[in-house]
């Protein structure tokens, strides 16, 4: 389903479809709340969420949850307890080889409308989005089964709220065209199910005493 949506979007970006005057709606709707409200205080909720979809701070957190989620394993005995630390890097790794190719080839200019610079990327698919949701949810992919139900679950929660708001931050802030936003939570989405589903073959049982 994931992949469908993903499709669907990205050839609409790529011929310029109808399907693009929803970001145009998206971000009239914006601009209008924006002006209505004439907050600071949301401006800046919205840029400061941004933020944190950039590769700081979500990189090293991803990195330093992976360790944190190895050595709660090893004090399990679990006999892979190194899983996590494997499973983090093929993560931060996948992001810039799957934005990085994308950007270039569909070279969409951004909420502006100004045409791309040579040394510039294009804006589709978000890469703030995509970096966000596979760094942060492989994070708590990784820590959440260490951890008791209650606080789990509450963890899961949280990082999905976290993972919304980026996007609803570069879509607030003019950073992002909504379908830029929505094609790499699905691409985010893939992801982590494929992460998902390698995450028990890592794991491996208990050590034998």
């Amino acid at each position: 389903m994931l992949l469908a949506v993903l499709a669907l979007i990205s050839w609409q970006v790529a011929v310029d479809g109808p399907l693009l005057e929803l970001d145009e709606l998206a971000r009239n709707t914006v601009h209008t709340v924006r002006r209505a409200l004439h907050s600071t205080l949301l401006n800046h909720l919205g840029a400061g969420l941004s933020d944190l979809g950039g590769p700081v701070p979500a990189m090293p957190m991803l990195l330093l949850t992976a360790a944190v989620a190895a050595r709660r394993e090893l004090r399990a005995g679990r006999a892979r307890w190194w899983y996590p630390v494997p499973v983090a890097v093929l993560a931060a790794v996948l992001v810039p080889l799957l934005v990085v190719p994308s950007k270039t080839w569909f070279a969409r200019p951004g909420p502006f409308g100004v045409p791309l610079s040579s040394e510039q990327l294009g804006w589709y698919p978000s890469g703030h989005t995509a970096t966000s949701a596979i760094a942060y949810g492989t994070a708590v992919l990784l820590l959440g089964p260490t951890l008791r139900q209650p606080l789990r679950d509450r963890l899961y929660g949280l990082t999905a709220l976290l993972c919304l708001g980026v996007g609803a931050g570069l879509v607030w802030s003019d950073y992002h065209w909504l379908l830029d936003v929505l094609a790499s939570w699905c691409l985010a989405g893939v992801v982590l199910w494929g992460l998902l589903r390698l995450r028990p073959r890592l794991r491996g049982g208990l050590t034998p005493r």
